[in-house]
This record gives structure tokens, sequence and C-alpha cells, in this order.
């Protein structure tokens, strides 16, 4: 099936359904066939979720689950001596 350019952005969601269900779209622009739609053969592999990873980072050998507090032997932070600035006062100017 040909569609033209403008005709498949005012329908876009009906071509694709056609696509889906296996239909080939032929795109054309002032007569001239510029792309084909067809469907997918593999699907896009799923990323992984927030529970996926958190499980296979559970299954490395080694590896634990933090606290959710401070490392163990963090230090606190050092006081800021008089005439000196925050890192995070610097950065900050710079981003304006």
């Amino acid at each position: 099936m040909d569609v033209s350019v403008r005709e498949l952005r005012a329908r876009l969601s009906e071509y694709l359904r056609r696509v889906q269900r296996g239909e080939e779209v032929r795109v054309t622009h002032r007569g001239r066939v510029i792309a084909r739609m067809t469907a997918a053969v593999h699907p896009e592999p799923r990323q992984p979720g927030a529970e996926e990873l958190a499980r296979r980072l559970r299954q490395i050998p080694g590896l634990m689950p933090g606290s959710g507090g401070k490392p163990v032997g963090a230090a606190d932070p050092l006081p800021i001596r008089p005439g000196e600035r925050q890192l995070s006062d610097i950065v900050l100017e710079q981003r304006d």
C-alpha cells in the first residue's frame, strides 16, 4: 500500500496498526517512494527493570548490598576555613 507523507502524518496510528498486522506501507513524496514500513522481524529486547537489575547484582559473588548509611570509616566533612568557599558554591556559580 502506498501512502503520502501528509497522509501518513495525519493517520500514523492507523498505518502503524496495519504494519503491525503484517502489511507493508510504502511512503511516497511527490509520487516517489522514499521509505518502506514493515513489521519488525525481532522485537526490541526489553530493558530490565529495577528489580531485575537488583536481582542480578545480588547474584554477583562477593558483592554485598549497602546498608543505606555512611560507609564504615567515612570521615565527617572538613570544616571550611575563613576565606575558603565550598566547592558546591563554585559549581553553582559556573552553571549560571
